[in-house]
């Protein structure tokens, strides 16, 4: 195992190694400032992958590819690559004054700073998200306060919706993924990510009855897809606006 994991290091410094030359040799840059290089032994054809997360489009090699042909092949789709960055949404700070969307309502942040302060205090009321705090930047003390948020209200709902198909859930997790919205395992654990919590009520809780209707049918099946429209509050209107809209919560970092 040792030998393995030391040999998969060393395939993936020269692999990057030889990125690294590309892009000195190269105008990638030229293209985009935000085109990353990433040389894949397991690809077969050269692609581009837009990641919202890292708001970057990667540019992906087989080992073997020349990396000429691969700067050809992204100055090719230089306008492709530029239009989905540009089509990228404005991401949503946590600071002072800033408005979220938090289960379909609109939330106020009202920060407090005061040097003496010995905790970060946060509490969500009415719609306001009022931040009183010790740090010159809490962003991540409020977005910790806003995962915790989400994973409560995800799980409460999970559970409400098992317990009406007499199904066991045996854990819930929350994660941070940005395409992949829930999913559900054979052994009951289901998964979901965060900023979810940003979408609106309709949408949060088509992903839980999905995620939840696996429970009892891991497939898509006609059978699944009727047991997901019976645990939704609004099942079309949910599933038009995941489908829709979705991309809209990478906004939130």
């Amino acid at each position: 195992m040792a030998l393995r994991s030391a040999l998969r290091n060393t395939q993936q410094a020269i692999l990057a190694d030889k990125a690294l030359k590309a892009l000195e040799k190269y105008p990638f840059e030229d293209i985009s400032p935000d085109l990353a290089v990433k040389i894949n032994p397991r690809a077969k054809r050269m692609a581009l992958r837009l990641d919202p997360k890292k708001r970057q489009v990667n540019l992906v090699i087989p080992k073997r590819s020349s990396m000429r042909g691969a700067y050809m092949f992204a100055l090719e789709h230089k306008y492709w690559i530029r239009e989905k960055l540009a089509e990228l949404p404005e991401i949503i700070e946590y600071v002072d004054g800033a408005q979220i969307s938090i289960l379909g309502k609109t939330v106020t942040i009202r920060l407090t700073y005061d040097k003496t302060l010995k905790n970060t205090d946060i509490s969500l009321l009415n719609n306001n998200l009022f931040v009183s705090t010790n740090k010159e930047d809490p962003s991540i003390r409020i977005r910790r306060f806003i995962i915790n948020l989400a994973k409560t209200r995800l799980s409460d709902l999970a559970y409400k919706k098992a317990a009406l198909i007499n199904k066991k859930i045996s854990k819930i997790d929350v994660k941070d993924t940005t395409s992949r919205w829930g999913s559900c395992s054979h052994d009951g654990k289901l998964c979901f990510s965060w900023r979810l919590i940003f979408a609106p009520p309709q949408a949060f809780d088509y992903v839980v009855a999905h995620e939840v209707a696996h429970l009892r049918y891991m497939d898509h099946s006609p059978a699944f897809w009727d047991q997901c429209e019976e645990l939704c509050e609004n099942y079309s209107k949910g599933k038009s606006w995941m489908r829709r809209h979705s991309g809209d919560l990478i906004r939130y970092q």
